[in-house]
């Protein structure tokens, strides 16, 4: 049996909230549901269970401690044909540390991360063919957004379960505590 892997960070639900009250004006836009909101610090990709065993074993090893860091801003993915729609996180090094360590555990375990510049995000829709203009209000409309900063206290190994025409559904794998 095949696993699709990724690390990320849980949202609050008072975070949540907040998050579900920007998703509006942007027809044909596939808002996610809350329970998907997670921040991404590492995508794994697919792989065996003997390899996610491997996987845990180095993200059990991570050492960091907790930090405080929030949701700020908006943009998308895509450019000039956008695909998704993301709110930001106000930079903080403990939480690029803590990306950079999800992908050096992933090398230890023999496993080849994405090779994107990580940019933190949680995506808020994804979009199939929208309006560009639509998609930059929105931008315009979330680039003051901020959240009151939240503690991160954890992290979560998430399995994405692929579900015809409705989104994907996330089940945490396990969980490692900071500190």
């Amino acid at each position: 049996m095949s696993l699709r892997l990724f690390a990320a960070l849980p949202i609050p639900d008072e975070i949540a909230s907040s998050l579900k009250s920007v998703q509006r004006g942007v027809p044909g836009a596939r808002w996610r549901p809350r329970e998907n909101f997670h921040l991404t610090l590492a995508f794994f990709g697919e792989m065996t269970e003997p390899q996610a065993e491997d996987l845990d074993g180095e993200l059990a090893c991570i050492r960091s401690r907790p930090f405080d860091i929030a949701i700020k801003g908006a943009g998308s993915f895509g450019g000039r044909d956008p695909h998704a729609l993301w709110m930001g996180v106000a930079a903080h090094p403990s939480l690029m540390n803590l990306a950079q360590a999800c992908h050096r555990a992933a090398k230890r375990a023999g496993l080849k991360p994405e090779s994107r510049r990580y940019t933190p995000h949680v995506t808020v829709a994804y979009l199939k063919k929208p309006e560009l203009e639509k998609v930059k209000a929105f931008e315009r409309q979330c680039a003051l957004f901020q959240t009151p900063p939240f503690t991160i206290d954890r992290f979560h190994l998430y399995a994405s379960l692929p579900r015809k025409d409705e989104p994907n559904i996330y089940r945490v794998e396990a969980e490692y505590p900071l500190g």
